[in-house]
């Protein structure tokens, strides 16, 4: 067997040849624990992910899609990376906001994109993100530890937005700027001074990253809380970043604004701002459970814009706040219809065919919400249709994926999972730990951490050789009944020792169990 100390120390070693790199930006020496492969993966597997959990694509001009991807492409082309297999999405999202995902998967919100005024200002948001990426800025956040686990985290969001849609909570909306990574201030600076650089090579005017600093240190200032909670959030704005904008500004050569071009690349989202400002007034009748203030609204965004499927949703969302589940199925109907792509369009009409005992119905409707995005509230009526249909496994991989997220559904998924696994991992739910009594034999302290009632339990005792190895085993019996919650000691015939250190040398486990009937 390996000696432990050499397996640290080879592990150590292998750790330090991988994660010895040079900065591609900066030409820097760096450590970092994950590969540009794993980088480029990581933002491959949670770019539509987090598209969906953040309002999907914007459909309603797709000459605007087409115009910011080519924006960023010649930005990327001149960049430090330009192999990197880049991307540029804007999201149907209100908040002003802009991310990058490792490997250059880049996201910009239709809402911040209304905040720039020409195409050197998109230019110096893009190329920050750009840099983001290139400069393996999210790699360096997980090598610190200060990186957020994309998976769970795009879970809470999209957890949240099962209530009203797209936008789902305000919370949902405004909070899902920085999940990703909170960038320190060093890689904000860092990525405004490459991304000027990119900008000048690429013939734009390098004060278009000055003005675009300035705004948003206005913003800040007049404390808007949509940008506070948005982009500021993950790029926090200063007195700093502006100055030393303005003085990488005076090294680099001018070049071109295109404001007219931008301007009319915009004009359809000027002219749909009405119809997104009476959705926000709509989402907050809905929050203070004004359906029919909400309903008015919403005939007003329709009106101004009815090819957005999310005016439809919302408007099924009253409906079923009224009662009227009809109307709410026509309306979450037409959604789909209008934007089939959106996971909440389909997560919305499952959710209510399953109230209304609509199950079959239901079906379809939910595994489409979920190969869209994995949401708790899909999990957990799928994972109850396969334990229906007698599938525990399909059921058991569920109710994991439902119990990640919070509430009563949540709880509800892990008191079902806890019943159909009990009687496989029963160690998964009740705790059990080894000490010495006072009269110096051992006993056992178990616990079931789950709220299912369990019987038929029994234990083993090892006693281990080294903290690697086990030696003899002994089997106890438990009680015959634990309920939900409750915690017994059992005291065993092993001793009596001198020491309660005794007790360091011995594992406990639950090994059989079965639910109550």
């Amino acid at each position: 067997m390996l000696n432990p100390l050499r397996l640290v120390s080879l592990l150590s070693l292998v750790a330090l040849a991988a994660g010895c790199s040079v900065n591609p930006v900066t030409g820097k020496n760096e450590f970092s624990i994950v590969s540009a492969e794993r980088e480029v993966a990581i933002g491959e597997q949670n770019y539509q992910p987090s598209q969906q959990s953040q309002g999907g694509r914007y459909y309603i001009d797709p000459e605007l899609q087409l115009y910011v991807q080519e924006v960023g492409r010649k930005l990327a082309a001149v960049s430090d990376r330009p192999n990197l297999p880049y991307e540029f999405v804007v999201l149907n999202n209100s908040v002003p906001n802009a991310w990058a995902l490792p490997g250059g998967k880049i996201a910009i919100n239709r809402g911040l994109l209304l905040h720039l005024e020409d195409e050197s200002q998109l230019a110096a948001v893009l190329g920050h993100e750009i840099v983001h990426a290139a400069a393996r800025h999210t790699a360096s956040q997980m090598t610190r530890g200060t990186f957020i686990g994309l998976g769970a985290q795009i879970l809470g969001i999209a957890g949240q937005s099962a209530g009203y849609g797209q936008l789902g909570s305000t919370a949902a909306q405004l909070g899902a700027a920085a999940w990703m990574a909170r960038y320190g201030r060093e890689d904000e600076l860092e990525s405004d001074n490459y991304g000027m650089e990119y900008m000048a090579r690429a013939g734009y005017d390098p004060s278009g990253a000055v003005e675009l600093q300035r705004t948003f240190v206005k913003l800040s200032e007049g404390r808007q809380q949509d940008f506070l909670s948005g982009l500021f959030a993950s790029h926090p704005p200063s007195r700093t970043r502006v100055d030393a904008n303005i003085a990488k500004a005076r090294t680099l050569p001018k070049g071109n604004t295109f404001r007219d071009r931008y301007q009319q690349k915009i004009a359809r989202l000027k002219r749909d701002k009405p119809a997104y400002d009476a959705e926000a007034e709509a989402i907050k009748a809905l929050n203070n459970k004004d359906a029919k203030t909400a309903l008015m609204h919403l005939d007003k965004a329709v009106k101004l814009q009815p090819r957005e499927g999310c005016f439809w949703e919302l408007r099924g969302h009253a409906w079923t706040m009224l009662g009227n589940t009809g109307n709410a199925e026509k309306a979450f109907t037409t959604a789909i219809g209008k934007n089939p792509d959106l996971f909440s369009h389909h997560l919305a009409r499952g959710i209510l065919r399953v109230k209304e005992g609509n199950r079959g119905g239901a079906k379809p409707d939910l595994e489409r919400s979920y190969r869209l995005l994995p949401t708790p509230p899909a999990s957990f009526y799928l994972g109850e249709m396969a334990e229906a249909a007698g599938d525990a496994a399909k059921a058991v991989e569920y109710y994991r994926q439902a119990a990640q997220g919070k509430g009563q559904l949540a709880d509800q998924a892990r008191q079902k999972l806890a019943r159909l696994e009990i009687g496989s991992a029963p160690d998964r739910y009740i705790a059990s730990r080894v000490t010495v009594a006072s009269d110096g034999y051992l006993q056992v302290t178990i616990r079931n951490t789950s709220n299912i009632p369990v019987t038929g339990i029994r234990l083993e005792v090892t006693e281990m050789v080294s903290a690697f190895a086990a030696g003899q085993r002994y089997s106890l019996t438990g009680p015959q009944n634990l309920g939900g919650g409750q915690r017994v000691t059992i005291k065993t015939r092993l001793g009596p020792y001198e020491t309660t250190d005794a007790a360091r040398n011995f594992r406990a486990k639950v090994i059989a169990a079965s639910p109550a009937q």
